[in-house]
């Protein structure tokens, strides 16, 4: 089992300001700057350290929104979607932090391109 990161809390609390709660984080994306779609693909010890549980974390502390899952390969994989300031943010932390017990030998990132809106309303975990 993974141990709870100490910045869970801070995820779970609700940041957006009051005029957004109804929205949603898609909504309120969707009005701003233009939106980035990239797929990726994280080779290295990954897969039982918690790297999709992190991984969740951050991407929900940027403000993007998407998915990621283990592959049968031993990697993990998934997509983000965001503003491309925000996006950028995220391939950093997928190519050089990633969780704390994980080694990341590279990442690929693929099919990038401009979206006219998000095709997900949050980030989760898929199985």
């Amino acid at each position: 089992m993974c141990p709870l990161p100490l910045a869970a809390a801070a995820v779970a609390a609700p940041r957006a300001p009051l005029r957004l709660l109804g929205r949603g984080l898609a909504a309120a994306m969707s009005t701003a700057r233009p939106l980035i779609s990239v797929d990726y693909e994280v080779f290295g010890e990954v897969q039982g350290v918690c790297f999709r549980m992190y991984t969740e974390g951050e991407a929900k502390k940027i403000g993007v929104v998407g998915w990621v899952k283990n592959t049968s390969k031993g990697t993990v994989t998934g997509q983000v979607q965001g503003p491309e300031d925000k996006v950028n943010s995220m391939k950093s932390w997928l190519s050089k932090v990633g969780s704390p017990s994980s080694r990341i030998d590279r990442t690929n990132f693929s099919n990038e391109k401009t979206i006219s809106k998000l095709e997900y309303s949050n980030f989760s975990i898929r199985y």
